[in-house]
């Protein structure tokens, strides 16, 4: 589930990244990206928002993982709360991408 959640971690960056670029153009994205530019909208900026949020998680997750291992406390709750964590973590990204209220924030939770 570790390996898992980095690929969807890099998931997440790439869709972020490509509809950031989308929006503002490639130009920007080879800029130096030194000047303001307003905040995305729509999909680019439910999908910012998203990596964000993931990066906030993904720390701790691999934490609690590395831990559970150092201890030798593997688990089949152990196992179902890392596969929870991923599962949970998928089907976010597209509710998220999609504006999809309440729900959305049920997976989260």
């Amino acid at each position: 589930m570790l390996a898992a959640s980095c690929v969807l971690c890099f998931i997440h960056i790439v869709l972020a990244s490509h509809s950031a670029s989308f929006q503002r153009g490639y130009r920007w994205t080879a800029s130096a990206r030194d000047a303001e530019v307003p905040p995305l909208t729509g999909m680019a900026g439910r999908l910012e928002k998203a990596l964000r949020n993931f990066v906030e998680t993904f720390p701790v997750f691999v934490a609690a993982v590395f831990l559970v291992h150092a201890a030798g406390r593997e688990t089949s709750l152990s196992e179902w709360g890392a596969g929870l964590y991923f599962s949970a973590r998928l089907v976010y990204l597209p509710l998220y991408a999609f504006g999809v209220p309440l729900l959305r924030s049920l997976v989260w939770n």
